[in-house]
């Protein structure tokens, strides 16, 4: 029987997470018991769960692990795996930090995900990840109910569907409660959904926009930061801007997509950790 486990937890601009040390690879993570660990009354609660494991001892890292020591071994709430999560990535960078175990180089901190290596920057108050190039790829259609959103398809290492609402449909009243249905031939292993509308000007930035997601394997969450990207790439070409900044509010705070004069895109925002503590898996299972 597993013993108590060590856990941290954490959140970027709400979107929560359960990290879990184990840096030599010996954790028995099945999707039950991280369905179990984010579960809301039950549980500690969360939009997914981190495991902060070596490079080297996780297989799937350890190609990685000349160039960067630490592997975010990230899965959502219900269990499932993502390739990737912007928000945890930089909540995965203040652990490492606050934690002792990483510092930072002249050109940042590298960290080992499933869409490969990225670097991120310690800022004042905020961490940015330099995040993979956004490709929009294809368009298609988001439905809820009655309504049908045509949208624009976005690979951020993970796949996401931006639409853009109109027609004086507001945002606010979108029942995110359920999965948006989409399509199946361009998104076959699922999709995060993302809805966007315009927000008023804001100095510093290119685009403003608000947005709401429903996550993959999580449901709508308060952030998502490769849903962010997503929303800024569709931005700045709808603007017709092939560099710039976004500005994007989510329901849990804002954070600001850039895109430089070198084409690196990067995601900036807060990355808080709250609570240290243990759980007994046997209790939560």
């Amino acid at each position: 029987m597993m013993g108590r486990v060590r856990f941290t937890k954490g959140h970027g601009t709400s979107n929560d997470f359960v990290l879990l040390p184990d840096p030599d690879g010996e954790l028995e993570l099945t999707p039950a018991l991280v369905a179990a660990l984010c579960d809301r009354r039950r549980g500690i609660g969360g939009d997914g769960v981190i495991r902060v494991v070596r490079s080297a001892k996780h297989p799937e890292a350890a190609d990685f692990a000349g160039e960067a020591e630490w592997f975010m071994d990230y899965h959502n709430s219900d269990g499932s795996i993502a390739e990737m999560c912007g928000n945890g990535l930089r909540v995965f960078v203040r652990y490492l930090l606050e934690k002792g175990l990483a510092t930072p180089g002249p050109s940042g901190l590298p960290v080992a995900t499933r869409a490969g290596v990225l670097v991120t920057v310690v800022g004042d108050g905020t961490i940015s990840a330099r995040m993979k190039t956004p490709r929009v790829y294809a368009g298609s259609t988001a439905t809820l109910g009655s309504l049908t959103v045509p949208g624009l398809a976005v690979d951020c290492g993970n796949p996401h569907l931006v639409c853009g609402l109109h027609d004086g449909v507001e945002l606010s009243a979108l029942d995110l409660t359920r999965a948006p249905l989409h399509d199946p031939a361009v998104f076959p292993a699922g999709v995060n959904v993302e809805f966007v509308e315009p927000a008023e000007p804001l100095a510093g930035v290119d685009r403003h926009v608000r947005m709401r997601v429903h996550e993959r394997g999580s449901g709508e969450t308060q952030s998502c930061g490769t849903g962010a990207l997503a929303v800024g790439a569709v931005a700045l070409r709808e603007a017709g801007l092939t560099t710039g900044s976004v500005a994007v509010d989510v329901l849990g705070g804002r954070v600001r997509v850039t895109c430089d004069a070198d084409g690196a895109w990067w995601l900036e925002g807060p990355a808080v950790l709250v609570a240290d503590g243990d759980v007994d898996p046997a209790a939560v299972l």
